[in-house]
């Protein structure tokens, strides 16, 4: 578990003295910064910086852990969503932000996605998606484009690639939407939004890898905002329909597709529903 008194860097609030080695211009920088400014903004809004807790998986994402100024736990490849529901387990009125990544969610931890969005945990879940295994120097992974050569793969993709809003929608999640790392102000927006939901918030971050994955830079002419209307399922999937992840002339939607209530993980255990009407944890409780 780390510290959250860390040494902060000066006139950053939240942000560690430790010196980012993401790649100069990677989207992470970007949404490691939207995460920061969401916080703050929480924090401006009532909420308490003790009761906000991460966890990151292993990736390119996973360094966020060193850089954000709180408290939380590194977890394994794939694991960051167990890790995170156990936690809330613990201590159901933490705020848990899970940091993970197209690979580390979709491909080893693909159970564990399709299963939280069945069970409602209140969590979220950031998914900085950038269609490629870039820690490891660019293998496919279950949403890179079809036919994407890489070195484990010399005659190109065979698959068509996986698409998680509409698995996200249909396994139950109730709060789905997906945003573009480089737009920093509606990202942070998108994140706020998403830990104020009751319920297992999922957000697919665009974050295009500047060397790995170049054919994915292309995007632009692609993304759109949606409106802030809120949408029935049947238009949400519709939504998610709009984007292959096959790079070609569809369309991008960016923004939420869809909000929904009903009962959180937490909230149907009576035991771990009194913890949140007592506002304490089972540590608290023993005393």
């Amino acid at each position: 578990m780390k510290n959250a008194m860390k040494r902060e860097r000066k006139g950053q609030p939240l942000a560690t003295d430790v010196n980012p080695t993401w790649c100069p211009g990677c989207p992470d920088h970007m949404i490691f910064e939207s995460a920061r400014r969401a916080v703050l903004s929480l924090m401006k809004q009532g909420y308490k910086r003790e009761n906000f807790a991460m966890v990151s998986g292993i990736g390119c994402h996973g360094k966020i852990f060193d850089y954000l100024n709180l408290s939380g736990i590194y977890g394994l490849h794939g694991r960051a969503i167990p890790t995170a529901i156990g936690m809330k387990i613990g201590n159901p009125n933490l705020k848990v932000i899970a940091f993970t990544g197209d690979g580390d969610t979709y491909s080893e931890g693909m159970e564990h996605f399709i299963h939280a969005c069945r069970f409602n945990p209140n969590m979220t879940l950031l998914v900085n998606d950038n269609q490629s295994f870039s820690l490891t120097t660019g293998q496919a992974t279950p949403t890179s484009q079809q036919g994407w050569k890489t070195k484990t793969e010399p005659l190109g993709d065979f698959n068509k690639p996986l698409n998680p809003l509409m698995l996200a929608l249909s396994a139950g999640a109730t709060f789905v939407a997906r945003c573009n790392a480089r737009d920093i102000e509606h990202t942070q927006k998108i994140i706020e939004e998403a830990v104020k939901h009751n319920g297992f918030s999922y957000v697919e971050i665009i974050q295009d890898c500047l060397i790995f994955n170049p054919e994915a830079l292309k995007r632009d002419k692609m993304i759109y905002k949606l409106t802030d209307k809120k949408r029935t399922f049947d238009e949400a999937m519709n939504l998610a329909k709009e984007f292959d992840y096959n790079l070609k002339d569809g369309k991008i939607p960016i923004g939420i597709f869809y909000k929904t209530e009903r009962k959180t993980l937490e909230e149907e255990w009576p035991q771990l529903n009194n913890l949140i009407k007592k506002n304490i944890s089972w540590k608290d409780l023993k005393k």
